[in-house]
């Protein structure tokens, strides 16, 4: 029997994780059940870093997890799925094609930048959507200060008002200052759509989001959105113009071109439908999780968000789910009650938020010492030690956030 599982982010990571953990506890042996992962890299890039400073430093080897825990690791690019005859297409990285079967697929192909038609936007604009886009970003910025202060040199635009928004445009001034001096004239501003920031985050937080930025001089313009970019800067909806060598595009994800090869439904997002054991609908030995999936938290309306907390929990269910099917044991519904947020908010500290109504429990350098410690810890994968790192996988205590709430 085989499982497969595409993608090595923190969903396919802890899929991983959570298969072996149960064929361990099974007394299973890796050639009764294989567990593969296909990845391009065998490397968990730690993606909600990437709006800090030297992103080529934000990634954590997979490896010797894997190879701890019997997984298998295969190199390659997922490019279709045939669900049909239960076979993955992947291309390799010396360019030759080859297909591995399942009995058993769980897909965490997680999310890409979604990139409407502006004119000028693929040209001009930069992300912090990927490791390479992030890298690109960093050393377009490092190379501002090989230009003249003019043509707004300085001036960095931010396309986004939400939570990556946010902590891209929040850490941006300090980022200027250490690039082009503290003489540097340096302006960031956010430009949204929405009449008011963080839309999702809802009015408790907002004042403190607001707060920050005022003490960090970042501007924004709302109820605007970006018509266009070129050389010269950005043009807003509103007729704005704006010189800048800089526009950040932050302006929301969609699921992985990947998750429509997989026959059922998708919510607006591009994710698929699963039900409460995060099994496709509609697709038999399928499963999906992380940004490829959209699953309900609880009873009370709550669905999971395209975020590394919830791809982790829900990777875990999967990745059990998965296994247990195949070893004819009973599958666990996923649930995730507990709900926490913690948005960063650069030299101003952060914000800390409980429950799906988002209660402000901690701001300021207190919230910005928990905000260190889950960057830096918590989202980290485990010791390549067996015990260890099986141990971490138990669906009912991944992404555990009850001590917070």
């Amino acid at each position: 029997m085989r499982l497969v599982i595409i993608g090595a982010g923190f969903a396919g990571m802890y899929a991983a994780l959570s298969a072996a953990r149960l064929r361990e506890i099974q007394g299973v042996t890796p050639d009764q059940l294989e567990i593969a992962l296909v990845a391009p890299e065998p490397t968990l890039v730690v993606r909600p870093r990437l709006y800090e400073p030297k992103p080529e430093t934000l990634t954590a080897p997979l490896l010797d997890v894997l190879e701890a825990i019997d997984v298998t690791y295969v190199q390659g690019i997922a490019e279709a799925v045939d669900t049909k005859s239960s076979m993955v297409k992947i291309a390799t990285a010396k360019g030759t094609k080859k297909t591995l079967s399942y009995d058993r697929l769980v897909v965490t192909t997680g999310s890409r930048l979604f990139r409407p038609n502006i004119p000028g936007l693929a040209e001009h604009g930069f992300s912090v959507d990927s490791l390479e886009d992030a890298i690109t970003l960093d050393k377009h910025l490092h190379g501002l200060a090989r230009r003249p202060a003019t043509n707004g040199r300085d001036t960095v635009v931010v396309a986004g008002g939400g939570f990556t928004g946010i902590e891209a445009a929040t850490e941006m001034p300090a980022r200027l200052r250490d690039i082009l001096g503290a003489s540097a004239s340096t302006r960031v501003i956010i430009v949204d759509r929405n009449k008011e920031i963080a839309p999702d985050m809802g009015a408790g937080p907002r004042p403190v989001i607001e707060d920050a930025l005022r003490k960090l001089g970042v501007e924004t313009r709302l109820g605007a959105g970006v018509a266009s970019l070129d050389e010269a800067g950005v043009t807003l909806s509103s007729g704005e113009h704006i010189e800048t060598e800089t526009v950040i595009w932050a302006a929301g994800i969609r699921a992985a071109p990947l998750t429509a090869q997989i026959p059922g439904e998708r919510d607006n997002f591009g994710r698929l439908l699963v039900d409460r054991c995060l099994q496709v609908s509609s697709v038999q030995d399928v499963f999906a999780a992380g940004d490829a999936a959209r699953a309900a938290c609880d009873d009370d309306g709550n669905y999971a968000l395209m975020s590394c907390q919830h791809a982790t929990r829900m990777g875990a269910f999967a990745g059990n789910n998965a296994a247990a099917e195949l070893l004819g044991l009973a599958t666990r519904p996923y649930h995730q009650k507990g709900y926490v947020t913690c948005l960063d908010l650069g030299g101003a500290g952060a914000l800390f938020t409980r429950g799906w109504e988002r209660e402000v429990t901690m701001v300021g350098d207190v919230a910005k010492r928990t905000k260190q410690e889950i960057n830096t810890v918590w989202i980290y994968p485990p010791k390549a030690e067996r015990a260890a790192a099986l141990a971490s996988a138990d669906p009912e205590r991944a992404t555990d956030v009850t001590g917070f709430l």
